[in-house]
């Protein structure tokens, strides 16, 4: 059994419409919203094998606020891949993921983490920002991860 975590990062400052979107950084609104999600998953006692986020400023600071709630005490793996990308190259790379890795949490952003929770189950909505959405594979290897062996499991999401 593989487990994901598709995590939207939290709430973005949009305040300075000319600053690089890579840049941008969280509100304390979205600092809030990080911590109280990651809450949750700390009293349901959920904690990934593996995160890995966009390398962006507002998904860094919600993977550190959810790794720190956590005690999550690994490295958190930045991917330059999930910016901006396509659904394909986020399934690609989930595909590279060691096997002795049984949960990962992906951070990122919309519409691309939208777009993989779709591809593999019947979910139909947008994911919001600081939400995450666990999706459960049956399968032992992340290579044979498909809309075959996916059942969306819960959808956290922000009061």
């Amino acid at each position: 059994m593989k487990t994901l975590y598709i995590m939207r990062h939290a709430q973005k400052d949009e305040s300075k419409p000319e600053q690089y979107d890579y840049d941008v950084e969280l509100t304390e609104k979205g600092f809030e919203d990080s911590k109280n999600i990651a809450q949750e998953l700390k009293e349901k006692k959920i904690l990934p094998d593996l995160i890995v986020s966009s390398p962006a400023i507002r998904t860094r600071q919600t993977a550190e606020i959810v790794a720190k709630t956590l005690d999550y005490t690994k490295n958190i793996m930045y991917n330059e891949v999930i910016y901006q990308a396509f659904v394909n190259e986020i399934v690609e790379s989930i595909t590279y993921t060691f096997d002795t890795v049984d949960s990962l949490m992906i951070i990122g952003h919309n519409p691309s983490l939208t777009a993989l929770a779709i591809t593999f189950t019947e979910f139909r909505e947008e994911i919001k920002m600081g939400s995450i959405v666990k999706i459960e594979f049956d399968c032992d290897s992340w290579t044979a991860i498909d809309k075959n062996n996916a059942k969306l499991k819960e959808h956290f999401k922000l009061n």
